[in-house]
């Protein structure tokens, strides 16, 4: 896979396997490309050479995606978002409205369904806007830096809800730049650089390969950059913004 964006070259020749039913964590610094990684292959954009296959069915009804931006309508309450959704599923009745409660309770929202979405904590909205992706049950899931800001507390709340999803049998596509999250949650771990892909492994893997402790010294050992968590867009995706 390859994608530039004008003068930019963003993605040089990824290529990669994700397994079903794993976790598989994409790092890199600001502006690897990870998010851009994840518009292509969410079908948010088009990627100018390669091939993207995904279940082997239409990407469309096998993925859900969670960006680094909530997607929630803050004017509506919890349940009225998931109802919303549950309708562009074409979930209808009674099986919508057992759904959105299943899914209200699974992610300790039942208290808070009727209030604006607007008056929710930060850890409430990610929580809600994940709930949002599982509606219509897909089988694949991309979280874009799904904690960024969020507090510890919250950030271990998520983690819990990834590894239930794991548990169902759900592949999860991660990027984040938390390295613990990565070491906690994944099975693979893809080193992303320059716009290409510099490493592959499972964290012990890795960490072998670069004679390091832990995936921080397997981050500054490959890239000699130091993992600085910051909830900011790559560099692709700031040049989609420029170029529009």
């Amino acid at each position: 896979m390859t994608k530039s964006y004008a003068y930019l070259a963003v993605l040089r020749g990824i290529d990669l396997t994700v397994p079903a039913g794993t976790v598989y964590a994409l790092l890199g610094p600001n502006g690897a490309g990870k998010t851009t990684m994840v518009r292509i292959l969410s079908t948010l954009t088009s990627a100018d050479a390669g091939e993207v296959r995904v279940a082997g069915f239409d990407v469309r009804r096998s993925i859900g995606v969670t960006g680094q931006f909530s997607a929630i309508d803050e004017l509506l309450t919890g349940r009225e978002n998931l109802r919303l959704m549950a309708d562009l599923a074409h979930l209808r009745g009674g099986e919508a409205q057992a759904r959105v409660e299943e899914l209200l309770d699974r992610f300790d929202l039942s208290d808070a369904a009727d209030r604006r979405a607007a008056a929710y904590s930060g850890g409430m909205k990610r929580r809600l806007d994940l709930a949002m992706t599982l509606v219509s049950g897909p089988r694949l899931i991309f979280l874009d830096e799904p904690t960024a800001g969020l507090d510890p507390r919250s950030r271990r709340d998520l983690w819990q809800i990834v590894r239930e999803l794991l548990a169902d049998g759900v592949t999860v596509f991660l990027t984040t730049q938390y390295l613990e999250e990565a070491d906690q949650l994944a099975q693979t771990v893809g080193l992303l650089d320059g716009g290409r892909l510099v490493a592959e492994g499972t964290p012990a893997e890795l960490k072998a390969q670069a004679g390091g402790k832990t995936l921080d010294d397997v981050f500054l050992a490959l890239t000699g950059h130091t993992a600085t968590p910051a909830p900011s867009r790559d560099a692709g995706a700031a040049a989609t913004e420029e170029v529009r």
